[in-house]
Order: C-alpha cells, then structure tokens, then sequence
C-alpha cells in the first residue's frame, strides 16, 4: 500500500486552489488550516477574487453567509465536513480532526441535491479489486478495533442483552436531520414498537448528549415496559452485534449498522441510503445503483476523505489513519482511570508521565507499598517498573522497555519510544506467563498479516534495531559466520531465562563446541562496553574462542553479514529472525519455543504443549512480530507529543528525528541518587 493520499476520483469537480471564508471560528482551527494547505489549498478571511472558491462548514447556521457571497459574486462554494472516522473525543471536547470531507458539488448527509460522495457511489466504477480488499479489511478491523467517529466509548462494558431493536437518537438540530424534529423520532418509535411488539426496543443515545453537550430527543420518559435508553459509552459494534433490527434517521451508526450486517430502516436521506443496502422510508429515485458494503465502505472512507497524519504532519491513507486511531484510543482506554506508579527513577518520571498520563496525571508513590493503598484509595491503576517489582504486589501493571526503544542506551538515561504494560507477568521472564505469550497464541486480527509484513521489510530497509548505536563493521573473516551478541550478565532476562550456561563466556565456548570450524563474531553488549554493565570477557579468554571481537559495530550491519546467530536471551536473536537468519537459543527468551529457533535451553513447557497435554500451535514470524512489535507495546511520538502506531516509531529511529534528553536525565539521575544517599545516611 503507498504511503499518502488516495488518487482523486474521476469526475470531481476542481476545487480553487484559495479558499475565502467569512467564519472566525476558521481562523482558530490550525488543523483545517494545514490540511487543506497540506491538499494544495489556501484558506484566507475575506471576499473570493475571479478563481477563487468560497468555504462554508457544512450546512452550519452559519453557512447562509458564505452561500450568499459565491451566489453573487459566482464563485465556486466549498463544504467542509469531519470525515466520518473523526477523533477520540467530539470537537466540543477539544479533539482535531483526523480527516476532513470537501464538497464542491453538495453536502453529504444532505439527499435533497447531489453531493461529491453520491457522484462517487453512483458513478465511479467501484470494482477495483485492490481497493475492495481494502475496504473489507477496513471494515473487519473498525469492528475489531471497536473505532467509530468518536471514541470515548469502552468495549468491555457489556451491551443490553442479544436480541433487542435498536432505536438510535441523535441531537438536537442536527444538521443531517435536515430540519426533522421530535415528530419524526416520535414516529420512528412507534414503528419500532409495532414492527416488534414483544422485543425489547433499546434507544441509543448520541456521545454528544451522554457528555451534555447537547441535548437529545429521547429521555427517561420514553423509556419504560420493553423500551430503555442507552446512555452508558458501550461500544457500538458490540450494540450493533446485539440487535435484531436498526431505525435511524440519518446517524453514522446507521452506516455501521450496514458494515455490521445489519439493512437498517433510515427515516432520512443520509449518504448511505438509496444503494439497496437499507430500507428507506423516504426514497431517492435517482440513487438507482445497487452497492455491496464494500463498495459503500470504499467511497466513503477510502476514496472521499482527506486523511491527515498528526505525528508526520502529511495527509495518508486510510489505514494509516485507522493505525492512529488505534494508538489513540488504545492510550485513553488504558488511562482513562488513571495510574500510580511505585519505586520510579526520576528521570523515568517525565516520559512516563508522556505515555501514560494523557488523560489523568500519573501519581509518583516511591514505596510500593504506599503507592498500593493510594491507588487502591483512588481507583487507579498500580504500575511498577518490571524490573524492581517486590514480592506482594500481585495485579500491578509492569512496565518495561519496548522491542523498538531508541537511538541510545537505557543505561545512558536515553528515554524510550516504546513501552510495554503487562498485567499478568513480562516478556523477559519464562517462568511465568506474560500477556506477549498469550498474544503470540491469539490469532491475528484482520490486516495483521498484511500490516505485520509492511513493518518486517520496513526494519530491514531501515536497519533499525533495539538501540540504534550506528558503528562501523570492519573486513570480516571469510566463511559460515556466526554473531554471538554479548549480554548484561545480570540483566533479569538472563537471571530468570537461562539454564546452566548464563555468561557471556559460556555462550561463547558453547557456539565454539558446536562449531568447531565457524567464524565466530562476538559482539558485546553496549551497556558492557561503556562500563556500566557488567559482562565483560577477558580478551584473552575471548580471543581464544572467537575469531574476532567486534566493539562498537553497528548491529543491523553485522546481521547482513551473518549466516546464523547464537544467544542466550538477547533480542539480536528476534532482530536476526526478522532478517531471516537461524538462531539458536541456549536461554528461553519470548521468541524461543514457538518452532521458529533451535532451543537449547529451558523453554517453558506451555510454550509447547496446553495443559490437556495437546500441542500448541506454531506461530509463524508474522504472528510473532505483529504480537511483539505492534499488539504488546505502546508507542509515543516526542515530536508531535502524542501516542502514534509503531510506523511513526520507526519512522523516527530510521530518520534520527527525535529529541535526546540524555543529558538532562543524566543531571536528575544524579541528583536523585545524591538525595537517595543523604537519606539513607539520615535514617542511619
């Protein structure tokens, strides 16, 4: 899939490279502004010059003016409209758009004249068989990924019972409703009611009127017998999935409800009636065509829509979108409650709060003790760096180091691009079960493959590794070349992920035994090298087992010049597997055990086989880097300041363009253990 923005549709009508507008609330949108400049236009305050276009929002109480203007001075009138995957949160809560709808010809969600998005569905072949396999997986993962126009709904909450009529409210002056008013709801119901006189009817209420933004058509007083409202944020693919029947006038969940299966009965002329794909109780004779749900899904969320990219700051695809969307809404379902963090460095303290404090600021608790009772008092999350996690605290969040972290080391006080939060264990520690391990079993979501593969050859392209340290490989030996990547000796993956052998030196002469007649490439650890790991070989020793000892080599080189990799736990091993290369493993860490290395070390036994004894499944390598590269961490961008999807990760590492706070963390990592001594010294 290219990267950036689909081909206009054939037959559009050219919108003027300048826009005029007479709206104030245009000048505070620096969004609008850079997407319709990122799409070639100019949009300025004032009266349209010969060429020039006038902008109006959609059908807006404020519209007349614009309309009148390009009236008489005959200049081309635009509409602006949110594209219908909109944001986490409605615009009246703060949230930019992700994509915008311009309209020369129309408006949308208004039947009574023809608009660009009808022009399309009408007219446009829709055939493409690339462009329909996008549009189903689209669809499959808005469902999976539970993603509407706005997000702040949950989908662990439970939807009513299955089985149910879905009556679906919108707000107040709505301009899709197109002056429709409580009659016509009045009227929808009541149909409802006699289409289905022993259902229950579940009347959804729109996110806007839940939050109290504006008001509906339906309350408590409609509800009551086999009738009640929905207002709690349940998720509306769950909702949809439950209903034996959908009645909109012309709300968005009417078109999901198409994409869900369902034929809804529109009581509107929404853009989505009129294909065969509804029954509507007020038709369009000149919407003649007869769609799928694929073609409908194309036109309207492929092909229509400008889709903007906040991290990049360049319009993008669809699915690039549907990936930002996805990191957003992720963070806020995982945050909205709120953490407290126990027993966290310092200079961890401001990147956490970045990942994980979005919605509610991140409570600092040095003792974990403490930091349990304060989240346990508060309602919050408790999280606790991996690592340092004591004995007690069963049901903390850890949190670690993500698999793509930065350009520098950890041990360098270098902040990470990713995370992982784990519930139930961590991905560096066999012995007991993680969430990256129940990933690894689960079966891909719709475009996993696809996406799992486009982010593989990107790594490869780029040469991205864990830490990024660049480095120069020198002439190396001739023959069957194996790397051996030095490890921290007491790093957690290899006090809990090793056997017998658990050095450095013993992988070392263990590759040796193996391989009598190999070149063996030892590669320390960079932590190691820079003297603040322990690891160190003596040379002597070194020498004596591998034909060379390569400090300071750029990892993602070295890979393209090896024909195997021997490991302990090390994540060279899952970079050298993404390269294509055979590892063998004499530790167990997360990418052993799946078939996909030779292990020779103690791999959990559940890796292999459930507990009635039956084998596991394999995994391929597109499960295994889609688990752990795009399902278990967390990504944040330090230059749009945002969550983002492990592309704009990777992005950054290939480009080198991200900020390096190092020397600051190194000053408040100082400074803290300054304190940290004087206070041991006091309770003394």
């Amino acid at each position: 899939m290219a990267v950036g923005r689909d081909p206009k549709p054939s037959g559009a009508v050219e919108i003027p490279r300048r826009l005029c507008h007479q709206n104030l609330s245009f000048l505070r949108d620096r969004r609008l502004h850079r997407i319709l400049s990122l799409a070639g236009h100019e949009l300025r305050l004032g009266l349209p010059r010969p060429g020039e276009g006038v902008a109006v929002w959609g059908a807006s109480p404020t519209a007349w003016r614009g309309e009148g203007i390009a009236t008489r001075r005959g200049a081309c009138l635009v509409r602006i409209e949110d594209a219908f995957l909109r944001s986490l949160r409605p615009g009246r809560m703060g949230d930019a758009a992700l994509g915008l709808m311009l309209d020369a010809e129309g408006v949308h969600f208004d039947g009574r004249r023809p608009s660009a998005l009808e022009r399309i569905l009408a007219t446009d072949p829709l055939d493409n068989s690339h462009l329909l396999l996008r549009a189903k997986d689209g669809i499959a993962r808005l469902h999976h990924l539970h993603l509407s126009k706005y997000n702040i709904h949950d989908p662990d909450l439970p939807a009513p019972a299955p089985g149910y009529v879905l009556v679906v409210d919108q707000t107040v002056g709505d301009a899709s409703l197109l002056g429709a008013g409580p009659a016509l709801f009045a009227e929808m119901l009541a149909t409802a009611r006699e289409a289905h006189p022993r259902a229950r009817i579940v009347i959804k209420t729109h996110p806007e009127t839940r939050l109290g933004l504006r008001p509906g058509h339906f309350g408590p007083q409609d509800a009551g017998g086999l009738i009640s409202l929905c207002s709690d944020p349940v998720s509306p693919w769950h909702l949809l999935d439950g209903a034996i029947a959908v009645h909109t006038v012309s709300s968005q969940l009417g078109f999901e409800a198409i994409l869900a299966g369902h034929r809804p009965q529109v009581w509107g002329q929404p853009f989505y009636a009129g294909w065969g794909l509804s029954d509507d109780h007020i038709p369009l004779p000149r919407r003649n065509r007869r769609l799928t749900r694929a073609q409908l899904f194309a036109a309207a969320m492929i092909l229509a829509p400008l889709w903007y990219d906040p991290c990049r700051d360049r319009l993008c695809s669809f699915e690039e979108v549907v990936d930002q969307l996805e990191a957003e809404t992720r963070a806020w379902r995982q945050d909205r409650r709120g953490h407290v963090a126990a027993g966290m460095r310092m200079w961890k303290r401001g990147r956490l709060q970045a990942f994980f404090g979005a919605e509610r600021r991140v409570t600092f608790v040095d003792d974990p003790q403490a930091a349990r009772a304060v989240a346990d008092r508060l309602g919050k999350t408790l999280m606790v760096w991996a690592g340092k996690a004591p004995e007690g605290l069963a049901g903390a969040l850890r949190v670690e180091d993500g698999l793509l972290r930065s350009r520098g080391l950890g041990a360098e006080l270098v902040p990470p691009l990713s995370l992982v939060t784990d519930d139930s264990g961590i991905y560096y520690d066999p012995t007991q079960p993680s969430q990256l391990e129940r990933l690894i079993l689960s079966p891909l979501p719709p475009g996993g493959d696809a996406r799992a593969g486009r982010l593989t050859e990107r790594l490869r392209a780029g040469g991205v590794t864990k830490y990024n340290l660049g480095g120069t490989v020198p002439a190396l030996l001739e023959g069957h070349r194996i790397l051996v990547p030095g490890q921290v000796e007491d790093d957690a993956s290899v006090r809990t992920g090793t056997g017998d052998i658990r050095t450095n030196l013993g992988l070392l002469g263990a590759a040796r035994a193996a391989n009598p007649g190999a070149v063996i490439l030892y590669k320390p650890h960079p932590d190691v090298e820079a003297g603040l790991r322990p690891g160190a070989i003596d040379p002597e020793a070194a020498g004596r087992l591998a034909d060379m000892i390569l400090p300071g080599a750029d990892m993602a080189a070295l890979l393209a010049e090896v024909q195997e990799v021997w490991t302990l736990t090390s994540g060279t091993g899952f970079e050298a597997l993404i390269r294509g290369l055979p590892v063998t493993t004499l530790g167990a860490p997360f990418y052993a055990g799946w078939g996909l290395t030779r292990d020779l070390g103690p791999v959990p036994a559940r890796r292999l086989r459930r507990g009635d004894g039956s084998q596991q499944p394999r995994p391929d390598l597109a499960h295994l880097v889609h688990a752990a590269l795009i399902a278990y961490p967390r990504y944040w961008d330090p230059v749009s300041r945002r969550p983002c999807p492990p592309e704009v990760a990777l992005d950054r590492l290939v480009t080198g363009n991200i900020p390096h706070p190092g020397r600051l963390n190194r000053l408040i990592a100082k400074l803290q253990g300054r304190l940290a001594s004087h206070a041991r010294l006091w309770r003394k």
